[in-house]
């Protein structure tokens, strides 16, 4: 039987909200906080506990696990939160943040004698709620019998990266494996747009490549979601895309890679969200490909 933790979860947008519930189910007890407390409301129903402050949500918690927005959202909630914890308490950190957070967090954690697990995951809302995800781990080996049980609830997979949480192995898998996911989507996006301007049926292109190595199913399901509307609700925001774009652009610099189609990916996700499309789903970096919307017909 799975040993149980009490889980302080900070953050409860899509994966926040996912992650908290497959907590519940595996019998954890759960307090969560988010800084719209509606958002957070439906998890009572669950059995979570919500908690109106960081500190209230994770006071004498076993784990506290951060699924926010940004690097600097995360440091400036747990400087509230990190008082309020046990001193030895494991912290998962699970937001995708860019290089230089991973060593703001860190020397946070150390401040409030906190063990880090630098632990973003791969998936989105249908892995979440699934509690499919893959967790990319980075953390002492003598505390993860404590992170174990939570990293199970929330994941089908825990791949370890190393033991030197401040080293951001797991954030510099996850940047690399979005790297790809990002390419692919603006890539998904293109191929419908020059298909619409040029008059071609996508489906003659899907029947083109259908079974051969250009064929892949993440191109398939992306294209749906342009095609059969159903860009909401998105298992991947559009803004969140962008945020994620550049923070992959802006490692690459830092280490003397040039990352071309990250950074046009990200020009192509602020564009549709100035359009509109910011709680879209990332493929509705499509409309970026059109000034006036696409054309009729």
């Amino acid at each position: 039987m799975t040993e149980t933790r009490t889980v302080g979860v900070l953050g409860a947008g899509i994966m926040g909200a996912a992650m908290a519930r497959n907590l519940l189910k595996a019998g954890h007890a759960v307090r969560v906080w988010n800084r719209t407390r509606a958002k957070a409301e439906p998890l009572a129903a669950d059995g979570a506990t919500v908690a109106d402050t960081p500190a209230e949500a994770v006071r004498d918690a076993d784990v506290v696990l951060t699924m926010l927005h940004d690097g600097g959202t995360v440091l400036d909630v747990m400087r509230e939160a990190g008082p309020a914890l046990p001193s030895g308490a494991a912290w998962v950190q699970s937001t995708t943040v860019g290089l230089d957070s991973v060593g703001d967090l860190a020397a946070l954690a150390r401040d409030h004698g906190l063990v880090l697990y630098d632990a973003p995951v791969l998936g989105t809302r249908a892995p979440a709620e699934a509690g499919r995800l893959t967790v990319l781990a980075a953390g002492p080996a003598e505390g993860r019998p404590t992170v174990a049980p939570v990293l199970d609830a929330v994941g089908a997979r825990t791949v370890w990266t190393g033991e030197d949480a401040a080293g951001a192995g797991g954030t510099r898998l996850k940047l690399v494996a979005n790297s790809w996911v990002i390419a692919a989507t603006a890539a998904t996006g293109e191929v419908l747009a020059l298909a619409r301007v040029l008059g071609v049926d996508p489906q003659d292109f899907f029947g083109l490549i259908e079974g051969g190595p250009l064929d892949m199913d993440y191109l398939r399901a992306k294209a749906a979601l342009v095609l059969d509307g159903g860009l909401t609700p998105a298992s991947f925001a559009v803004t969140t895309a962008e945020k994620d774009a550049r923070l992959i652009v802006e490692a690459g610099e830092r280490n003397g890679a040039r990352l071309d189609v990250a950074a046009a990916a990200a020009d192509r996700f602020a564009r549709a969200a100035a359009q509109g499309h910011g709680a879209e789903d990332m493929a509705a970096a499509y409309f970026a490909s059109f000034t006036d919307g696409p054309p009729a017909g």
